[in-house]
């Protein structure tokens, strides 16, 4: 660049003040009727701004109605109806944008995106897609999470981060996708055909900063819903925008706000799931602490209870001289106190007892068992 294209050159501030005074000098930007559909509408403290779109092409352009005028209006501009719109051209230096400055608005029907908008969702919510029963369950400890969005875009980073955050260890896969424009919708659906062919993704984060209505149109197409619908894996949408609902939203297994809100309900915050693993821990020793006091006490009243128990007791004396009469019994029934007294067992090979000689036979071997000791003998004879 040479020194002579320098000293040529105009400065912003001329360029900027010469655009001005070319389209607020022309008789036809100061008063000029403009038809449009109203996109999105926004409330501020200093009056109402509003987009007007065409809705045979891809254009719009940004209005604005001071308070001093709205009560003049005709008609107040609500998204998606058609309007007449009178107002003149103007163009702001500092941000270097025009804007028609509305003085009176008239409807002059339903716009043609608010008819087509209103018709997919009636026929999508027709076919179900929408019902609260097919929405899937989020699982509560993922270990991976895919996220979809723009590379280029802010989401993606507030989403990793908070991810990283909140739970330490997840595996995150990121699938980028085109989040505004004409090329939007496919490369949305592709995105989540790949996350779900992958198969390793427990939850899908779609999400997209805040923006302009026009620039969300990509998640109100039928590509997109169905392609959510679809999804095997639970999806949820953080869009940047609070005032409209898009269809994604609608469709998606949970809806936030925004992309950080979305990141904050795929994956539980690690801090309070450990208080609260500490509160169980300390729950499950305090029920034992009082298991145990609980049940010392009663042993304590049993011993309390026994001790007081009077050994002249008519019921002691006569559970003890019951005990004294069985255990004579079993000391009369014990074989051993009949061996003791003179007698034996006579025992065959297979230590059967020998109660007759009707089965016994000359030569055969018997075991005698004796009050000390056992003894074999063979017979010799046997008298009947």
């Amino acid at each position: 660049m040479t020194s002579s294209t320098v000293d040529t050159a105009i400065s912003v501030a001329e360029l900027t003040t010469y655009l001005r005074d070319l389209i607020e000098s022309d008789r036809l930007l100061e008063k000029v009727l403009v038809a449009g559909e109203v996109s999105s509408v926004n409330q501020h403290s200093k009056g109402l701004f509003f987009t007007l779109s065409d809705p045979d092409e891809d254009v719009a352009i940004q209005c604005v109605v001071w308070n001093n005028m709205r009560v003049r209006l005709a008609q107040q501009p609500q998204r998606g109806e058609l309007l007449l719109v009178l107002g003149s051209l103007r163009l702001y230096p500092k941000k270097g944008e025009y804007r028609l400055t509305v003085y009176q608005a008239i409807a002059i029907g339903e716009g043609l995106q608010a008819l087509q908008y209103q018709q997919l969702r009636s026929r999508l919510q027709t076919e179900g897609l929408f019902d609260p029963d097919k929405k899937r369950p989020l699982p509560s400890h993922p270990q991976t999470i895919a996220v979809i969005t723009s590379p280029t875009a802010a989401a993606w980073g507030d989403i990793k981060r908070t991810l990283e955050q909140r739970y330490p260890g997840l595996h995150i896969l990121f699938s980028p996708a085109t989040v505004q424009g004409i090329e939007a919708p496919n490369s949305i659906v592709e995105a989540i055909e790949k996350v779900n062919h992958d198969g390793r993704a427990e939850t899908i984060i779609l999400a997209r900063g805040g923006g302009a209505v026009e620039d969300l149109s990509c998640f109100n197409d039928e590509r997109v819903v169905r392609a959510i619908a679809a999804s095997k894996i639970p999806i949820i949408t953080g869009i940047g925008h609070q005032r409209d609902e898009s269809l994604a939203d609608l469709v998606a297994d949970f809806s936030a706000h925004t992309p950080t809100a979305a990141a904050e309900t795929a994956v539980p915050l690690y801090e309070q799931l450990a208080i609260e693993h500490q509160q169980r821990i300390e729950t499950l020793i305090d029920a034992f602490r009082r298991r145990v006091e609980l049940e010392s006490e009663h042993l304590q009243e049993l011993e309390t209870r026994l001790k007081r128990f009077p050994l002249t007791s008519p019921q002691l004396l006569k559970a003890t001289s019951r005990c004294q009469l069985l255990r004579q019994k079993l000391i009369a029934l014990d074989p051993r106190s009949v061996l003791q007294r003179g007698y034996a067992v006579v025992r065959a090979k297979d230590d059967n007892i020998v109660r007759a000689t009707d089965d016994l036979t000359a030569e055969q071997e018997l075991k005698i068992q004796l009050s000390r000791g056992v003894v074999k003998v063979i017979i010799t004879e046997i008298l009947e």
